[in-house]
């Protein structure tokens, strides 16, 4: 089993590129950060969590930028999103983007996405809330196109182009895994129908348990190897001492614990308290 760190980087927190090195130095798998384009001030959308709205997001930082200055520094972790807001995106530079980072790192790409919960984010790109889960799987099926065929086309109600040329070529072979957030049945789904991965917040650990098992009953009944799929539970805090065990005991593929951002003492010291975990 692997262990990850997830961090909003921000312009006030540990610059992205001592917290790359310190991430692959003590040994942890992964690198991953999240994306918010912005928040809009109405507020209209509650936080998922319940709690007020952390500052952070505010401030995050684009995550295909960052984790670049990340793979110029590191040689070994990967490098993942979660999650890119791929509904907030265009299908073809998202790719384009996806690609170059992948080529770049050599292949340590880990691409999370997905529909995200603030409303108001979303429609300000042009997204029609409603459909964006029907817009999200074609973005999904288009981007493996892209990642795969000399000459992609795809051709959907909401991603439609016809014959393309688009290089670099990712180096994970066949692409770099495509996770997918999300805790619902329908996520699930999704993630059996065109996903390498699922990603589901621990904030409700026992709905992802119960997850964990529908996931691999779905994939079976689809004719579909469950451990082909890569579950990695994402956003565990530093002093949860129950619930990475619980994960582990069922055979997760990895535990990703969420770090405040703040400054390189304190990172540090957060990440002295899950180090036992990857010792272990």
């Amino acid at each position: 089993m692997n262990v990850g760190i997830f961090n909003f980087i921000t312009e006030y927190s540990m610059p992205i590129t001592d917290l790359a090195r310190e991430v692959e130095d003590r040994g942890f798998d992964s690198l991953w950060v999240p994306e918010h384009t912005h928040i809009p001030t109405s507020r209209l959308s509650p936080y998922p969590e319940g709690t007020e709205l952390p500052e952070e997001y505010k401030h995050t930082l684009d995550p295909f930028v960052t984790l670049s200055a990340a793979a110029a520094v590191t040689s070994k972790i990967k490098l993942g999103t979660s999650i890119i807001l791929i509904i907030e995106r265009d299908t073809i530079t998202t790719a384009k983007a996806g690609a170059t980072l992948d080529f770049q790192s050599n292949g340590r790409l880990m691409f999370g996405m997905g529909g995200g919960w603030n409303r108001e984010e979303a429609e300000n790109h042009g997204t029609e809330w409603d459909t964006r889960f029907k817009r999200l799987e074609e973005q999904m099926q288009a981007i493996k196109k892209i990642w795969t065929e000399d000459e992609a086309e795809f051709h959907g109600d909401h991603v439609d182009f016809d014959p393309i040329w688009a290089w670099p070529k990712p180096i994970s072979d066949p692409h770099p895994p495509l996770f997918l957030g999300g805790e619902t049945i329908h996520t699930l789904r999704r993630v059996v129908k065109y996903g390498d991965g699922w990603l589901p917040r621990a904030g409700w650990p026992e709905q992802v348990l119960e997850g964990v098992g529908k996931l691999r009953q779905l994939a079976e009944e689809a004719g579909r190897d469950p451990s082909s799929i890569d579950i990695s539970i994402f956003a565990l805090l530093p002093d949860d001492d129950y619930w990475p065990s619980r994960f582990i005991d069922e055979g997760v593929n990895r535990i990703i614990f969420w770090l405040p951002p703040q400054d390189a003492d304190a990172m540090r010291r957060m990440m002295d308290k899950v180090q036992p975990y990857l010792d272990a």
